[in-house]
């Protein structure tokens, strides 16, 4: 079937390729409407029957799927765009290639979306889903919002809602989200708005997601914590705190600083955010290692110098030659604890340390010690396993530590973005039947 697929789209994906190149005309379009035809034969009065796009109440015809993956020739094995590696990422990543198909051929709609959607009502970052004056993708419909399953009438289930937005905004979703899919078997996508998914952990979750597709909005925030390592690295390199300390006291006094140049960071969590953050660093001319489940992914990654497998071992490895360290590790069962005081002890003389991911992944007791003792030069912190930080909490005294309130991805559009992104990439690939962006697998917790 998938074969058929591909060799029904060659049209398709050929005219997709050229016009990546120039700008539509009326010319192209033209073009369009004739390698369609080439492709399939015209559609019947009784393939389709649309009653209205803003409601988008959908007869399917017949599988006629004109729109397929991306071809995997001339692809490396760290390529995002690979099924087995299939992530989004916001700078890297084609925009609205599903909806581009959806729209110039509707007639490839597989099935409809109906979208149910576990949220506060008053968070306006899930307008591009809730906003009744927005547009939803042909095919697609949102049948309700709500923070808990008595909020969803049970006149829904005549709908069968196949599809499931969880927003952080929700009170206590970690409970309301088995009750619901419980309510509303037919459900068979889960996506959440957020990269991680540590917020919705209980016992239930991997039984009630088993059978079920689960995504999130990995690839959306990576490129602004990019820039708040490479701030961090620059914090202390050009010794800022000296700077501030000179100015407030109307001091002119020169003083050495480092290059990041030919110095080695160390990535704990080689995902979408780690990559994103390598990119960076080899632009500054730094040798980048990492730490990830899965190495043989990045073998042939030309931005990371040396990727390590998981496992103490290879984390004190890690540490014993980074001069700065990013851990940008979900957390989960196995990595809660993970950066212990044997890993701070093998640290690199005057090592930086800067964490992004989630504050339980490190030991604080282990990060405060190693600091007080001279262990570390310096820590950037966004996460914290508290948040926010108690104010009795050591780290605010500690003077070379960087403290941020878990905001530096918190642009101005950031969620709105993340719900953007569920709208316009994956929901049209959900009605086209293609593979979605971005899966998670609940039982590793990312």
């Amino acid at each position: 079937m998938a074969t058929t697929a591909i060799s029904k789209s060659s049209a398709l994906q050929r005219f997709l390729r050229d016009t990546s190149r120039r700008s539509l005309n009326s010319a192209a379009t033209a073009c369009v409407s004739s390698s369609l035809g080439a492709v399939m034969p015209p559609m019947q009065p009784h393939d389709m029957i649309i009653q209205s796009k803003s409601q988008a109440q959908v007869h399917l015809p017949p599988s006629r799927r004109l729109y397929s993956s991306t071809s995997y020739s001339m692809k490396k094995a760290w390529d995002p765009s690979l099924d087995e590696y299939k992530y989004w990422n916001r700078e890297q990543s084609k925009h609205g290639e599903a909806s581009y198909v959806l729209d110039m051929s509707p007639e490839s709609v597989q099935r409809e979306a109906r979208i149910l959607c576990l949220a506060s009502d008053d968070d306006d970052a899930n307008s591009p889903l809730t906003n009744p004056a927005g547009k939803l993708p042909f095919g697609s419909r949102l049948l309700h919002v709500g923070i808990q399953p008595t909020d969803f009438p049970d006149s829904l289930i005549c709908e069968n809602p196949n599809v499931l937005f969880v927003s952080p905004s929700c009170p206590h979703v970690r409970l309301q989200l088995p009750l619901l899919l419980h309510k509303f078997p037919t459900i068979e996508w889960i996506h959440v708005r957020s990269a991680g998914i540590d917020f919705l952990e209980s016992d239930e979750l991997p039984v009630v997601t088993k059978k079920r597709i689960m995504t999130n909005a990995k690839g959306q925030f990576s490129s602004s914590l990019a820039e708040y390592v490479m701030m961090a690295c620059s914090y202390f390199a050009k010794n800022i705190p000296m700077l501030l300390k000179q100015k407030g006291a109307k001091v002119w006094n020169d003083f050495d600083v480092e290059e990041l140049r030919g110095k080695t960071m160390g990535i704990v969590g080689y995902g979408d955010i780690g990559r994103a953050t390598a990119r960076l660093a080899s632009t500054y001319g730094m040798k980048v290692v990492a730490l990830r489940r899965n190495p043989a992914k990045s073998e042939l990654d030309p931005i990371c110098d040396e990727v390590y497998g998981t496992g103490k071992l290879s984390l004190q490895k890690l540490m014993s030659v980074s001069d700065y360290v990013v851990c940008s590790a979900p957390s989960t069962v196995e990595t809660r604890g993970m950066v212990n005081a044997d890993a701070f002890k093998a640290s690199k003389k005057n090592q930086v340390f800067i964490n992004l991911g989630r504050g339980p992944v490190v030991d604080e007791d282990a990060l405060v010690g190693s600091l007080k003792n001279g262990t570390l030069r310096g820590a950037a912190l966004d996460v914290f396993a508290t948040e926010p930080l108690p104010k009795d909490h050591e780290l605010w005294d500690i003077e070379n530590v960087l403290i941020s309130p878990h905001n530096m991805d918190k642009t101005a559009t950031f969620m709105h973005e993340a719900t953007e992104f569920f709208v316009n990439e994956n929901v049209t690939r959900f009605i086209l039947g293609d593979t979605l962006l971005n899966p998670v697998d609940a039982r590793l917790g990312y």
